[in-house]
């Protein structure tokens, strides 16, 4: 389990997601978590800059706003849960269908230190719940309730054969 970010204006935290936001777009992920990279801090990075970029692993999804949430709490808003194909770069060349919340809302801080607190729907939740998980110890594998539907990408998904994982 990750400790908080006490400082959220220290510099290293820029060096930190820099580095992250480096590895994410090389992996063609759709977010990375801090312990991801073996620094045990509540830091998650997702999405593009860019909202018209698409994630090429994800090529049929919402696009997600970039953001980088320091010490981040999630509230599921309502019981609704929808099952999704999931990969990982901590679990590579696998992927497995995880049910997960349809729409939340989170909360956290940005690098200056301002609140940020949005709603989130479909795959911007999904993957907002998938690198949270990193924190607190979790894969996703550990959400699957039916191990069956966990495989090998190249089997499953021979067009992304070759690709990093998420």
């Amino acid at each position: 389990v990750s400790g908080p970010v006490r400082d959220l204006g220290a510099p290293e935290l820029k060096t930190l997601v820099d580095d992250m936001f480096e590895t994410m777009h090389a992996a063609n992920g759709a977010g990375l978590a801090a312990p991801q990279i073996g620094v045990p801090l509540r830091v998650v990075i997702f999405g593009y800059a860019d909202p018209a970029l698409r994630n090429p692993r994800y090529p049929d999804a919402d696009p997600v706003p970039q953001t980088i949430l320091l010490n981040p709490v999630l509230q599921p808003l309502g019981e609704e849960m929808e099952e999704g194909w999931e990969g990982c770069l901590s679990v590579p060349g696998l992927r497995g269908v995880v049910p997960r919340a349809t729409k939340l809302r989170y909360a956290g801080f940005d690098l200056d230190g301002r609140r940020i607190e949005r709603v989130a729907e479909g795959f911007h939740a999904r993957v907002v719940q998938h690198e949270c998980d990193h924190l607190d110890g979790i894969l996703y594998p550990m959400r699957m309730p039916d191990l069956s539907r966990l495989g090998f990408t190249d089997v499953l998904f021979p067009e992304l054969a070759g690709q990093p994982d998420d």
